[in-house]
């Protein structure tokens, strides 16, 4: 999602311009901009996520038993 660093906001690709430019201060858009490609997923939302495998697993477990 395009972000512009002077207004610090995200805009939709249809509210920019027709030339990729801010809508509101005029500057280019970088597409990439807000996004890194060395971005990790956090910690906590893979615990979060095991937990949840870990929990419906032993749901299904219960169920059969």
């Amino acid at each position: 999602m395009p972000w512009c660093e002077e207004c610090a906001r995200y805009f939709t690709p249809t509210a920019m311009t027709a030339n990729g430019d801010c809508p509101s201060c005029g500057r280019h858009i970088d597409e990439a901009a807000g996004l890194s490609d060395d971005e990790k997923t956090p910690w906590h939302f893979k615990l979060l996520v095991t937990a949840l495998i870990a929990y419906l697993g032993w749901r299904i477990i219960v169920l059969f038993v």
